[in-house]
């Protein structure tokens, strides 16, 4: 079952979109797969690439989806639990800034998104139904467990498909 667009705020919509099919642990499977094969795909000395001053090089690219989706599974699994306080937003440049990503290997960053995407698969599975439809606060908005599988996937897609197009890879 996919989120209705009660289950989260506007902003998220066009990551949602991004998601064909209602299987949400199947697709986050699929992406481990196809994610991993594209990370290692790509040469180590590209890693630092940026398209433009200002923009983030790929580790750093790589680096934000590894916050984001441990950030999100977070989230999914306070509210999951019955989380009743309001969990803070986060500042994606600020994070990018002080992570020193681009100081990493892609290998070693690739192989983080794989482990902690497979970490996830196993946890996001054993929610229930119940729990995929609890709703919480996240930076002042209601969003449901549901909504956020959705977002960490579609967030992924979004930014695999800026590699594939702004960096030439």
């Amino acid at each position: 079952m996919r989120p209705s667009e009660k289950d989260y705020v506007p902003y998220y919509k066009s990551y949602i979109e991004r998601i064909k099919g209602d299987d949400i642990i199947n697709i986050f499977q699929e992406q481990l797969n196809t994610a991993s094969e594209f990370f290692q795909l790509i040469p180590e000395e590209k890693g630092n690439y940026t398209y433009a001053e200002g923009k983030w090089c790929i580790k750093e690219v790589l680096g934000h989806l590894v916050d984001t989706e441990r950030i999100f599974a977070y989230r999914a699994l306070c509210i999951a639990r019955g989380e009743k306080q309001s969990l803070p937003g986060y500042e994606q440049d600020d994070y990018v800034k002080e992570a020193g990503f681009n100081k990493r290997t892609l290998k070693d960053l690739s192989d983080e998104f794989a482990f902690l995407r497979k970490s996830n698969i196993a946890l996001f599975n054993s929610f229930t139904e119940s729990e995929l439809n609890r709703k919480g606060i996240v930076n002042e908005s209601e969003v449901t467990v549901r909504a956020i599988l959705f977002i960490i996937a579609g967030h992924c897609m979004h930014h695999i498909k800026v590699i594939k197009e702004k960096y030439g890879v």
